[in-house]
């Protein structure tokens, strides 16, 4: 079997290719080569399990993602993507790598031919909704993104759909949540402070709040991540029917809700690290976004989050006490 995960330098699609590469299968098919590509080369440690070929490029030229194409990956993760507040703040850059990539991508896999038709993964987001919302929002919800970024999702939806229609591509997206906690040091995501205000406290580094303690949000582990992107790559697709997109499970939960749940695991003066700083542009974006859904059908389909807020946490810091002693 023949992998290929673009966006394979970011925090997802990195512990998505160190589990597959552990774990040497997908699907209970073994894994022969993982061809992992970003606009940096991924680098992962040595292994007995698949070959790893490891590439840099731009999604926004078609050739570079033709070449990508010609071993006829078996699965393709399609998880290359700007941000959303980088989408929002550079225009042009944001349509030329979430949505002519998502395009170049296809067209490559179509122009194959030859019956050729990949498993394709494509990670979509809950930016694809857009207010007024419900109080809780079912797929079958109006898509009407108040964001670049999530108008470029959409049209990726879109485009996934219509491509698996006419069987160029077998496609599953995935609208996922904002996952938390995300390691290392924050993007250029509106939503990066929803990672921060529990990262940097747990490292004892002060954390930035830019938005009231009300705003609420739907969330998941980078753990529960990987798991939709392993269950949307080995699923029967044939239950989705014509729409192959689907909303991933989470949490909803507030700003304060976290900070309680941050302090009932690490303690008072942990929490005491989140300095209130509001930021009208952050607040604005964010007053946008959907806050509570009805993933009924994402877990009827078999998909699985988290049990609590303390569980993701508890795990983060879980994670980086693994990732201390691997570097001694």
């Amino acid at each position: 079997m023949r992998i290929l995960i673009i966006g394979a330098a970011g925090m997802v699609g990195r512990k998505l290719a160190e589990k597959l590469i552990t774990e040497g299968s997908l699907g209970g098919r073994k894994i022969d080569t993982i061809h992992a590509f970003d606009v940096i080369e991924p680098s992962y440690g040595a292994s007995d399990g698949p070959q790893v070929v490891s590439q840099a490029g731009n999604v926004a030229d078609p050739v570079v993602v033709t070449e990508l194409i010609k071993h006829k990956p078996d699965v393709i993760f399609h998880l290359a993507a700007i941000v959303s507040g980088e989408a929002e703040a550079e225009f042009d850059k944001g349509y030329a790598i979430n949505m002519d990539g998502t395009r170049h991508l296809l067209e490559a896999v179509r122009h194959e031919g030859e019956g050729y038709c990949p498993r394709l993964v494509f990670t979509s987001s809950i930016a694809v909704f857009g207010a007024p919302f419900p109080d809780r929002i079912g797929d079958e919800f109006l898509n009407a993104p108040l964001t670049s970024y999530g108008v470029q999702k959409a049209i990726g939806e879109l485009l996934l759909a219509d491509c698996t229609r006419k069987g160029f591509v077998d496609g599953v997206g995935i609208r996922l949540p904002t996952i938390v906690v995300r390691p290392g040091r924050p993007n250029k995501a509106a939503s990066s402070f929803f990672s921060g205000i529990i990262r940097e406290p747990l490292a004892g580094q002060e954390a930035i709040l830019p938005v009231s303690e009300e705003v609420r949000h739907w969330v998941a582990s980078p753990a529960a991540a990987v798991g939709f992107l392993i269950h949307a790559a080995t699923m029967d697709s044939a239950m989705l029917g014509a729409r192959r997109s689907l909303t991933m499970p989470g949490l909803s939960i507030t700003v304060g809700e976290m900070i309680e749940a941050l302090k009932r695991v690490a303690g008072e003066d942990v929490a005491a690290l989140i300095r209130r700083e509001p930021d009208e542009t952050i607040t604005r974006i964010v007053d946008g976004w959907p806050r509570n859904f009805d993933a009924r059908r994402a877990e009827q389909a078999g998909f699985t989050a988290d049990a609590d807020f303390d569980s993701i946490i508890r795990a983060h810091i879980a994670d980086e006490e693994v990732r201390r002693a691997a570097l001694g």
